[in-house]
Order: C-alpha cells, then sequence, then structure tokens
C-alpha cells in the first residue's frame, strides 16, 4: 500500500519572501536561521542527513555531502502567511485573495449579532492581542462578568478564549459554531475561529492546548478529497482536520503536545494507530485503492514559542521533533514517501508576536529516492503534486 506522510513543523519558516513588508514584516525575518544563532547552533542529525543544512547556512546544521533524501526551499503562491493559506496550499488550493484582518477589531454589526445569536451576554477586548497576554489582562473580569474574551491578530482570526471552569467547554465550542455561521454567511471574509479554553493553574491562567479547537472554512477542493474518493484513508494528527473543516478526512485526532503528536506519527507509520476508534462515522474502509495519506501537524513551536517569542523553547522543540525522525524512517516501507516541510513563519527574535510572511524548507524522503538538491520550487503546492505522483 502507498502512503505519504507529511510532516508540518508549524511556523518554521527559512527566510523572508519578496512581498514580505506588504504583510508587515521586515526583509531579515528568517525563523529557523536565528533559531539556530540563539541557541548556538540546533542538533538535528536526522534532518541534517536528508539534507536540511545545505538549504542555506544554519548554525550547527551541517551540510551533508551525501545526504539521503531530496530538499529544497518553497515559495508560496497564496496572498497569506497563517496556517490555513500555508496548508491549503500544500494540499493543492492556491489562495489568491488574502483572507480579511481586523487590525481595530471587529464591526460592531459583527460582534452584537455573535452576542445576540450566542447569548452570551457581551464581550470582552475586542481587539488584536496577545492570546496569553489578554487572557491574563482580562482574566478577573471575565470572571466577575462571564463574559468571552474576544480577540484576533494580524492574521485571520475570531479567536475566543474562557475559563473552562467557569464557562463549559462544550459552550465554548457551541459559541464558535455560531461565530463560524455568523461569519460564513456574512462577507466577513475571516479564516478562522479558535476556541481558545484555559483554566487557572497554580494561580495563573493557563491555555489548555488539548481543547483548543480551529473552526475554518471549508476549502473547495484538495489532494485531500482525491484520496478519500478514491477509497483511501486520510490520517489527520494535531489539528489538521479543523485546518480542512473535515474536507477530505477520514480518521482523526487532536493532540495536546508535539511529543503526542510525534508519538502518534510513529504509530501510525507502524501501523499501530487505533484506527477504528478515530473514524469518521461515514468512512467505510474500500476493498481495493490506490494509496493512504498521514498528515500531521506540530503546532508546538508555532503556538507556545514562535508567538511567545521564546527562540530558547523553539529550539528545544525542532530539536525533539529531529529525535522521532529516525524511527521514522527505520519503520517506513518502499511504498512509502516522507515530507517534512513548514506554513509560514513565527520569528520568535524579531519585534512583535504574529507570523511572519516566510519561505519554508521541505524535505523529501523514501527508501528508493535519489538524492538532489531541489533548489526553489514555486508554491507549496509542490506537496500536493509529489504526493498525487506518488499515490496515483
Amino acid at each position: 500500500m502507498k502512503r505519504a506522510i507529511v510532516m508540518v513543523i508549524d511556523s518554521m519558516g527559512i527566510g523572508a519572501m519578496s512581498d514580505c513588508q506588504e504583510f508587515n514584516d521586515i526583509p531579515e525575518c528568517n525563523t529557523l536561521k536565528h533559531v539556530c544563532e540563539f541557541n548556538n547552533g540546533l542538533n538535528v542529525p536526522n534532518m541534517q542527513k536528508i539534507g536540511l543544512g545545505n538549504i542555506q547556512d544554519f548554525k550547527g546544521i551541517e551540510k551533508e555531502p551525501a545526504p539521503i533524501g531530496q530538499y529544497g526551499t518553497m515559495l508560496e503562491k497564496s496572498k497569506g502567511k497563517d496556517t490555513t493559506t500555508g496548508h491549503w496550499e500544500m494540499a493543492g488550493l492556491i489562495s489568491p485573495k488574502p483572507f480579511s484582518t481586523y487590525p481595530h477589531g471587529f464591526p460592531p454589526e459583527l460582534i452584537d449579532e455573535f452576542v445576540k445569536e450566542t447569548n452570551c451576554g457581551s464581550v470582552l477586548a475586542n481587539r488584536p492581542a496577545s492570546g496569553t497576554a489578554i487572557i491574563a489582562e482580562l482574566n478577573e473580569e471575565h470572571h466577575r462578568t462571564k463574559y468571552p474574551i474576544v480577540y484576533t491578530s494580524a492574521d485571520s482570526v475570531f479567536q475566543i478564549a474562557v475559563d473552562t471552569d467557569l464557562i463549559p467547554l462544550q459552550t465554548l465550542y457551541n459559541w464558535c459554531e455560531i461565530a463560524r455561521e455568523i461569519l460564513d454567511k456574512g462577507d466577513w471574509n475571516v479564516s478562522r475561529v479558535i476556541a481558545r479554553p484555559y483554566k487557572i493553574i497554580d494561580g495563573k491562567p493557563t491555555r489548555i492546548s488539548k481543547d483548543r479547537r480551529d473552526y475554518s472554512m471549508v476549502p473547495s477542493h484538495t489532494i485531500l478529497n482525491d484520496i478519500k474518493n478514491s477509497g483511501g484513508k486520510v490520517i489527520a494528527i494535531g489539528k489538521i482536520e479543523d485546518i480542512f473543516s473535515k474536507s477530505g478526512i477520514t480518521h482523526a485526532i487532536h493532540t495536546g503536545s508535539n511529543r503526542e503528536g510525534l508519538e502518534l506519527t510513529l504509530k501510525a507509520v507502524k501501523n499501530e494507530l487505533d484506527l477504528e476508534s478515530i473514524a469518521y462515522p461515514d468512512y467505510k474502509e474500500a476493498k481495493t485503492t490506490t494509496g493512504n495519506l498521514i498528515f500531521t501537524n506540530l503546532v508546538d513551536t508555532d503556538m507556545l514559542y514562535g508567538h511567545r517569542n521564546d527562540p530558547k523553547g523553539y529550539g528545544k522543540a525542532i530539536e525533539e521533533i529531529d529525535t522521532y525522525v529516525d524511527d521514522i524512517i527505520e519503520n517506513m516501507t518502499n511504498e512509502d514517501l516522507l515530507i517534512i516541510t513548514a506554513d509560514h513563519g513565527c520569528d520568535p527574535t524579531v519585534e512583535g508576536t504574529d507570523h511572519t510572511r516566510e519561505k519554508v524548507p521541505v524535505l523529501v524522503y523514501s527508501k528508493n529516492i535519489k538524492p538532489k538538491n531541489l533548489g526553489v520550487i514555486n508554491g507549496f503546492d509542490y506537496v500536493a503534486k509529489i504526493i498525487k505522483e506518488h499515490i496515483f
């Protein structure tokens, strides 16, 4: 059975796109390079073997004289620097029109409709903010009023934060679903509604990653739909299910950390994942199929370290990911294709806490691959192209 395994190291960009200033970014941003420099080099021997250090000069990641895979740099065609546009383009869907952003908060008519439809009373904040900062700032008022904290960022996101010991988690999810419906029926063009649950732990408001949910716009058609329609399995690990609004997915499991996502990916590669327990209700196993896809998003680099300007933590997260690459490769069959890439940047060393408009690395490995330098590739949809060539 042919399989493609795609691992997205969320936000591990490798240098500013030529149009970065249109997205309020500086030409100097380079997430991986700056994380390497801050940490005086990174220990990533397995991605180094595939050819990561051959793409450009990264401190501590050596150039491999005899790489075992293919390596290159992908440029984004879509107009964005966010999770949705990056992943959709990897899956073959270009977004020529940028999603809308709301640098001054959401218009009163949108908020009024949200309050009316959810019966939440009112909202707090309604402005761009760092999630951890806005929760810390407004936690006491949230507890006093029970109003949800609604905020956005430089990305196209409508984020709702609540303490789930105060407001039930299912209520938060319901409010997010209502927000998604309101946004979709209007001309708001907002990419994602994000549920941001938190709890007070050791006296500090702390976000609960495993309970986060993203409610994205529904993509028109991607390589995921092609695989599902051909009878194949599309196993979504992490927030992949949310990014694609379940479109083209057959099996899904959310994760609370990169380590959990990596363990699940390894289990999927080894055919040890309990697929029956994570299958969609409408999934019926096909007697014949062309191939399957394992699609993993590793979000800690972005959520815990990029947005929080923590290059030390970012570096450790990349090193942790690398420790699983050799086990994944070792358990691959001759029919498997591994792709390691990223969806945008989030340089933790530059001013601000938002995503950065960056190029991304792509590493490609199979047991029968001919190693080569792929150079500069126009479009993240190169990933969809090689998946299609491999599976179909």
